[in-house]
C-alpha cells in the first residue's frame, strides 16, 4: 500500500508529462490465529475433578487434582482426595504418601486421619496406625470420638494387643451404648482369641441394633466356620450379599468357599467381582488367581491371568511367597507366559519356604520349558532345503503341565480334601473396621 500511495503523489503534483505505471502488490491471505483456550481456574479443575470421580473416571480425575496440586502445593483436600483415587486404584503406597502430605498440611483433617490409618493396616504397619490414632486421640476435643476410637479397636486387635484393644471398644461403649461397630470390634477381638461363642453373642447385640448391616452377618459367618457349620457360614454370606450386593468381603467369602470346594469357575465370577471393588485386598487376589489356575488345565489363557493376578498380589504385597510361586507355576501354562514363569520359579526355589522337594519339581519344570523353549525356536527355523515349502507350525508336545493344579494344591486351602477348609487365604473381616468412611473426594466449597 505504502508504494501505492507514493505513485499517487507524484502523479497529482508533478509537471511530467505522460503516466506511470503502478502495479499493485498481491496481499497474502490473512490468516487469523486461532483463540487461545481460556485456562480453567482452580475451583473449576477441582469441580470437574470431583464430576469425573463420581463417574468412575479415576486417571481423568488424578489428572485434574494434580494439576490443581501443582498450582497449591499447600491444600490437604487436594492431597486427601489424590490419596483417595490411589487407594481406589489399589496403589496403597502412592495413597500413604498423598495422605502423609495432606496429614502434614492439616493435622486435623479427620478424613485423612481415617484413611492414612487404614491404608497403614492395610499394609500391616499396625504400629503406625497406632500411633496415629493414639496422636489424634490426645487432642481433647478428639479424645471420645467414635470413629477414631473405633479405627484404634481395629488396629489394636490386628496387633495382637487384645486387651487394649477390649478397652478401647469398651471405651466406645460406655458413652454410645447403642453403637453396633463397637459391638462388631468386640465381637471379633473374641473371635481372634478363640472364644467363638461369646464372639457370636457380642454379634447378635450388633444385629438387634442394625439388622441391615451387612457387616454383622459377614462376622456371623466367619464365626460359623470356625464353628464347622459350614452351611450356616454361606448363608450368613449370602444374607450379607442380599442386603447389599457390591459388598466384597462377603463376596470374597463365598468365593474362599467355592475355591475350597474346587468349584473354580464359580470361584472365578464371585472373586473377579469382589476385587474389582475392592483392589487393595492382597487376599482377594490370591484367591482370585487359585480360581484361574485350577482351571489352566483346559484353557492355558487362564493360567496366564492367574500369573497377573499373582503379581496383583505382589504389587499390594511383595513378598506374599504363595503369589511368587503361584506366578512361576501359573505362567508356565502356556509359551507366552514361560520367560516370566522361569524367573519367578527360580525365586521360588531361593525362598526359605520351599522344600527341598519342591526344589526338585522346580528344577524339573524349568528344564522342561527351556527344552520346549529350544525345540520351538528349532521348529521356527526352516532348514535351507524347505525354504520354499510351507513352513509347518511348531508344536510343543505334550504338556509338561497338566499336573500344575496338584503342584500348586498345597497353595490351594481347599485341595487337601473334598471337604473345605478355612487355612489358606484367610476369609475377609469386611465389617470389622468400624470404619472410616467411604473413600470420597471432598466437595469443592462454594
Amino acid at each position: 500500500m505504502k508504494s501505492i500511495r507514493i505513485a499517487a503523489m507524484v502523479v497529482a503534483g508533478s509537471t511530467v508529462v505522460g503516466c506511470t505505471t503502478v502495479k499493485e502488490e498481491v496481499k497474502p491471505d490473512v490468516v487469523v490465529a486461532p483463540p487461545k483456550p481460556v485456562e480453567k481456574s482452580s475451583k473449576e479443575l477441582f469441580a470437574d475433578s470431583v464430576k469425573a470421580f463420581d463417574a468412575g473416571k479415576l486417571d481423568e480425575a488424578k489428572e485434574g487434582f494434580s494439576k490443581v496440586a501443582a498450582r497449591a502445593p499447600n491444600n490437604a483436600v487436594v492431597q486427601y482426595n489424590l490419596g483417595v483415587i490411589a487407594e481406589r486404584q489399589g496403589k496403597l503406597t502412592e495413597a500413604a504418601g498423598f495422605y502423609e502430605t495432606a496429614h502434614k498440611l492439616d493435622p486435623k483433617h479427620k478424613g485423612t486421619l481415617l484413611n492414612l490409618g487404614r491404608v497403614y493396616r492395610l499394609q500391616d504397619k499396625f504400629d503406625a496406625a497406632i500411633a496415629l490414632y493414639e496422636g489424634a486421640l490426645k487432642d481433647p476435643a478428639n479424645e471420645f470420638d467414635v470413629e477414631l476410637n473405633n479405627n484404634l479397636t481395629v488396629a489394636y486387635r490386628l496387633a495382637k494387643k487384645y486387651a487394649q484393644a477390649e478397652a478401647t471398644a469398651r471405651k466406645v461403649l460406655a458413652r454410645t451404648k447403642d453403637n453396633p461397630d463397637a459391638y462388631k470390634n468386640l465381637s471379633l477381638i473374641y473371635f481372634d482369641q478363640g472364644n467363638y461363642r461369646l464372639a457370636e453373642f457380642i454379634s447378635a447385640n450388633a444385629k438387634k441394633l442394625d439388622d441391615k448391616d451387612p457387616g454383622v452377618y459377614n462376622n456371623l459367618g466367619l464365626i460359623y466356620l470356625k464353628l464347622d457349620e459350614r452351611r450356616a457360614a454361606l448363608g450368613q454370606f449370602q444374607k450379607a450379599v442380599s442386603l447389599n450386593k457390591d459388598f466384597a468381603p462377603s463376596l470374597f467369602n463365598i468365593g474362599a468357599m467355592s475355591l475350597a470346594y474346587r468349584d473354580y469357575e464359580g470361584a472365578e465370577k464371585v472373586l473377579s467381582r469382589a476385587t474389582e471393588l475392592d483392589p487393595t485386598s492382597y487376599e482377594g487376589f490370591l484367591a482370585y488367581a487359585w480360581a484361574l489356575d485350577g482351571q489352566k488345565g483346559r484353557d492355558a489363557k487362564k493360567g496366564l491371568k492367574a500369573g497377573e493376578n499373582f503379581e496383583r498380589v505382589l504389587a499390594i504385597k511383595n513378598d506374599q511367597s504363595d503369589a511368587v510361586c503361584g506366578a512361576g507355576w501359573a505362567y508356565s501354562a502356556d509359551k507366552a507366559g514361560w520367560d516370566k514363569a522361569i524367573a519367578y520359579l527360580e525365586k521360588c526355589k531361593t525362598l526359605s519356604t520351599t522344600s527341598a522337594t519342591d526344589q526338585q519339581l522346580i528344577d524339573s519344570k524349568v528344564k522342561g520349558i527351556v527344552a520346549m523353549q529350544k525345540a520351538g525356536a528349532a521348529a521356527a527355523q526352516p532348514k535351507p532345503e524347505e525354504k520354499e515349502k510351507p513352513k509347518a507350525a511348531p508344536t510343543n508336545g505334550p504338556s509338561l503341565l497338566d499336573k500344575v493344579s496338584d503342584d500348586a494344591a498345597k497353595a490351594d486351602p481347599g485341595a487337601a480334601t473334598e471337604q473345605p477348609a478355612t487355612g489358606g487365604t484367610p476369609p475377609a473381616e469386611g465389617a470389622a473396621p468400624a470404619p472410616a468412611p467411604a473413600p470420597a473426594p471432598e466437595k469443592p466449597k462454594s
